[in-house]
């Protein structure tokens, strides 16, 4: 008898590891998930959510098959197979409304015998709280991930993440101006936007109120990125434990340095996500601990 599927939702936080995660567990052979990690598919509600997201698959595939016209040795497996899932998604885009089974058929579509399907998207920490009872609710086994990171080290690789996007001509300046205006409380959406991703205070209790604690499980980062860290989450999908490459970088940036005073103003600005946790977990990971020292 075939065994029970698993549906895992990685639901951020966003530069907390959610890509090293789902690279780790796409290689795991009881895990079948696509090359695609964020699906995005529970943010869509209109037509033209649905427009835009085939939109942005039908240029991402134009853009591998250009790459693999130009310079078809660097077009490898991983390639087509992405190709392929981004097709197979746009059909069911194609709907232009929400069918939880045809996304059911998606995920369980993926290559392999593995009984953990999954879709890791941090943005879904920002759904309402009713939005996220619907990924709960989604199939009879479903269980979420949330990876909370040093809030410091998570704001300032979110600031370098989007000031490197923009492609400015001086990318630390860039990157210095737009910490700066966030953690001046700056009201602008983009400042906003990084303060939200990293809202642990709030997001938190809304996913605790919208799935079942056992269903639920809330990882530091400094702690997913040790062998037992790793193992505990293995234990929490039902799949055995096999060895993680921690010296993986996935999506890392370039490398840009805080001053000293640069932190302490950041870990005050951020010190209530640091008393949170505090409130919430017994022990703090080292950095967590030095960082509300200096606030």
């Amino acid at each position: 008898m075939a065994q029970a599927l698993t549906y895992a939702f990685c639901l951020g936080a966003t530069k907390a590891g959610t890509s090293w995660l789902h690279d780790q567990l796409a290689s795991h052979p009881e895990c079948r998930l696509r090359t695609i990690k964020e699906y995005h598919y529970f943010t869509k509600s209109s037509g033209s959510d649905f427009d835009a997201a085939i939109s942005v698959n039908d240029r991402e595939i134009a853009r591998l098959v250009a790459k693999n016209a130009t310079r078809p040795a660097e077009q490898g497996t991983w390639a087509r197979a992405h190709i392929a899932d981004l097709q197979a998604y746009n059909d069911l885009l194609s709907v232009r409304k929400r069918d939880n089974a045809g996304f059911n058929r998606l995920l369980s579509g993926a290559a392999g015998h593995g009984h953990v399907l999954g879709d890791f998207t941090p943005a879904y920490a920002l759904m309402p709280e009713q939005a996220l009872v619907q990924v709960a609710e989604f199939n009879q086994d479903t269980r979420a991930i949330y990876l909370i990171r040093d809030p410091v080290a998570r704001l300032w690789s979110h600031v370098r993440m989007l000031a490197e996007r923009a492609q400015p001509a001086n990318l630390a300046e860039a990157a210095w101006g737009l910490f700066a205006k966030t953690i001046r409380g700056d009201d602008g959406a983009e400042c906003k936007g990084i303060v939200d991703r990293g809202d642990y205070a709030r997001i938190i209790p809304k996913l605790a109120r919208a799935f079942d604690p056992s269903r639920l499980l809330v990882m530091f980062y400094e702690e997913m990125m040790t062998a037992p860290g790793f193992a505990r989450i293995c234990a929490f999908l039902g799949i055995d434990h096999r060895p993680a490459d921690f010296s993986r970088k996935v999506h890392a940036g370039k490398p840009l340095g805080l001053t000293h005073a640069d932190r302490a103003a950041a870990a005050r600005f951020l010190r209530p996500q640091y008393e949170f946790a505090a409130q919430m977990f017994p022990v703090l990971p080292a950095a967590w601990a030095s960082a509300m020292n200096e606030a």
